[in-house]
C-alpha cells in the first residue's frame, strides 16, 4: 500500500479544530475494532499514562485521566456533576465568552457562582482574585486560553494565590485551548482538575472529553452524589483504571478510532520534552505577532504577556469588516475565524495556529497566513 497522504484542502487556522497530520488521521482509520479487545486495551491504557506525561503529572500523585466521547464542553458538566452540590459557592473568572458559559453550566447545577470579571482583553487583577476567595468557595475556575479573546490567564500565578489565600478550593483549569500548546505544570501548580478536547494542541479529531483529575478532586467526588449518569466518574474511573492496569471493561462505548489517533499524536507529543513544544508554540506565536504588528495591525489582549502562544486575536484595520477580509483569504486557500466575543464580535478574528502548524514549520503554514493576510490588506488599501 502506498503512504497515506490526506486529500489537498484549505488550510485550516483557526482556534481549533486545527491541522491533523497524515499519520493521526491514518490512525483515525482503523479497522472496526471492538473497545474490549486485546488489541485495543493496551492503546487506550497507554494513551491515560502519557495525557499525565504531556500536562506534566505522575502516576504516583495519584491523579486519574478520563477519556470520555464527547466536546471540550462536557468538561464544564464533569465539574458540575462530580465536584458541585447545590448551594456550593464556585469563584469563575471571566477572561470572555468561555468564561460566561462556564458559569452558565455551573449554575444548571446550583452552584452560587461569583464571576470575577476582566475588561476585554485583559484578566482579573490579584486583588479582585483575593477578594472572591475571602469567601473560602468550593471551587474556582480558571480558562487558560480564552479563544474569543486570546488571552492567556497567567495559571501558575492565580493557582498560587489560591494556595495561599484559600487552600481547599479546588482548581479547576478549563485547558480547552492551552493543552499540549502553553505550558501546564499539573502537580507543580497543585491543580485538581484539567480539561480540554482533543481537536487543538492535542491535534487530534474532535470527539473526546479530556480530563486529569487530582486525587483530592477524586476523593471530593467519591463523597458526593453525582448530578448526573454518563459523565459521572463513579461510573468512569473504575473503567480508567481497568484500561491503565491492562483489563477490558465497560460502562459506554468510547470512541474506538479516536483513541487510536489520540494514542499516535500523544507518542508524538511526548518523543521531545514537553518543554521543547511549548516553546515552540511560543516561537510561532512571535512570529505571527511581529509580522501583523510590522504592518501595523494591533490585538485584542492588552498586552503580549497575556496573549495565548496557540492563537492571535487581530484587530481589523480601521473601516474593514470580517466580509472585506475572510472570504478573500479563503479564496486563497486559509481559514481563519471570526471575532466571538459580543462586545467587539465585528472589530477582529482569529488565527490558530496549534499542533503541525507551529511544531512542524517547513510545513510552511504560517507564512502562508502572513502571506494571505498582507496580499489582502494590501489589495484593501489600493
Amino acid at each position: 500500500m502506498s503512504e497515506f497522504k490526506q486529500a489537498d484542502h484549505k488550510l485550516l487556522v483557526i482556534p481549533g479544530p486545527i491541522e491533523f497530520s497524515d499519520p493521526v488521521l491514518l490512525a483515525n482509520a482503523t479497522p472496526g475494532t471492538a473497545h474490549t479487545s486485546p488489541a485495543f486495551i493496551p492503546v487506550f491504557g497507554e494513551s491515560l499514562k502519557l495525557l499525565r506525561k504531556v500536562l506534566e503529572s505522575t502516576e504516583e500523585s495519584g491523579s486519574q485521566p478520563i477519556l470520555i466521547a464527547g466536546s471540550g464542553t462536557l468538561g464544564w458538566d464533569a465539574v458540575g456533576v462530580n465536584l458541585v452540590q447545590r448551594g456550593d459557592e464556585v469563584v469563575v473568572l471571566n477572561t470572555g465568552y468561555f468564561g460566561d458559559s462556564f458559569a452558565e453550566c455551573l449554575e444548571i447545577y446550583g452552584a452560587k457562582v461569583n464571576q470575577v470579571k476582566a475588561e476585554v482583553g485583559d484578566i482579573p487583577s490579584d486583588d479582585a482574585i483575593i477578594k472572591a476567595l475571602s469567601s473560602k468557595p468550593k471551587v474556582i475556575t480558571i480558562t487558560h486560553v480564552d479563544t474569543s479573546t486570546g488571552v492567556l490567564s497567567p495559571a501558575a500565578h492565580i493557582a498560587s494565590l489560591v494556595k495561599k489565600h484559600s487552600p481547599d478550593t479546588l482548581i479547576v483549569l478549563d485547558a480547552v485551548c492551552s493543552v499540549a500548546s502553553e505550558e501546564i505544570k499539573f502537580d507543580e501548580w497543585g491543580l485538581d482538575v484539567v480539561i480540554s478536547a482533543t481537536q487543538k494542541g492535542l491535534g487530534v479529531p474532535p470527539g473526546l472529553s479530556v480530563v486529569l483529575a487530582s486525587k483530592r478532586a477524586v476523593e471530593v467526588s467519591e463523597k458526593l452524589t453525582p448530578q448526573g449518569y454518563y459523565i459521572s466518574w463513579k461510573k468512569w474511573i473504575p473503567i480508567m483504571k481497568n484500561y491503565e492496569a491492562g483489563k477490558p471493561s465497560y460502562f459506554a462505548t468510547p470512541p474506538v478510532q479516536l483513541v487510536y489517533a489520540l494514542n499516535t499524536s500523544l507518542k508524538s507529543i511526548t518523543s521531545k520534552p514537553i518543554s521543547e513544544r511549548v516553546e515552540a508554540h511560543k516561537a510561532a506565536s512571535k512570529y505571527v505577532k511581529d509580522e501583523l504588528s510590522a504592518i501595523g495591525l494591533d490585538f485584542v489582549p492588552k498586552n503580549r504577556d497575556i496573549a495565548a502562544n496557540g492563537m492571535t486575536a487581530v484587530r481589523f484595520p480601521q473601516g474593514l469588516k470580517a466580509p472585506d477580509v475572510l472570504p478573500k483569504l479563503a479564496e486563497r486557500d486559509i481559514v481563519v475565524a471570526a471575532g466571538l466575543h459580543k462586545a467587539i464580535v465585528t472589530e477582529y478574528f482569529r488565527i490558530g495556529h496549534m499542533g503541525v502548524t507551529a511544531v512542524d514549520r517547513q510545513r510552511g503554514d504560517l507564512e502562508k497566513v502572513i502571506n494571505g493576510i498582507k496580499e489582502v490588506l494590501g489589495k484593501n488599501k489600493d
